[in-house]
């Protein structure tokens, strides 16, 4: 098969009003291809929007975390799509150009895991368990825990599930990069 099976929605679709409205506004007043092909379903584009955009923008765990988290579970599942959408808010976290290219290479014997500090180090171990071999470690999740505390700790693990949901619809459906990409 050539193409994408499920074409996307128009990029001026303008119903539901109101759903439509709420993902323009959660995303600065447009829709990327991640939405136009959420929105074939009302009731998932209603839910994704909401939850995703309480994972994007109400947690009380650092930023740089979840964004590292996000753009590590990119990586590991082959998401080029993700990655592209979530290095620069990594970036605007405090990342290093040296840190984004290093998830390049995490879970390989050469990850440069000294470019991270010891909690973003545990963050790409229980990002890679959790996409790779689902259980993890409770040793990883005690260090974590005593880092982060019971609340960034759910956060954190509910950051990695949601972003592993994220690519997994990405590439499932084929949705690829914008021809005009968010500024």
């Amino acid at each position: 098969m050539t193409g994408r099976l499920i074409p996307y929605q128009a990029q001026d679709l303008s119903e539901p009003a109101e759903l439509v409205a709420a993902i323009r506004k959660r995303r600065g007043g447009q829709l990327i291809n991640l939405d136009r092909m959420l929105l074939h379903s009302v009731p998932i584009a209603q839910g994704w929007n909401h939850f995703i955009g309480e994972i994007r923008n109400s947690l009380s765990l650092d930023p740089k975390l979840r964004e590292l988290a996000m753009c590590g579970v990119a990586v590991l599942n082959g998401a080029e799509y993700e990655f592209f959408h979530h290095v620069p808010p990594f970036r605007g976290a405090g990342a290093t150009q040296a840190q984004v290219e290093a998830l390049r290479l995490i879970g390989q014997d050469n990850f440069p895991a000294n470019l991270f500090n010891v909690c973003e180090q545990d963050t790409v171990a229980l990002t890679f368990q959790m996409t790779r071999n689902i259980q993890v470690d409770p040793n990883l999740m005690q260090r974590l825990h005593d880092a982060l505390g019971n609340t960034k700790t759910v956060e954190l693990v509910s950051v990695i599930a949601a972003y592993n949901m994220v690519s997994r619809f990405l590439i499932a459906l084929d949705v690829g990069p914008e021809d005009h990409p968010p500024g």
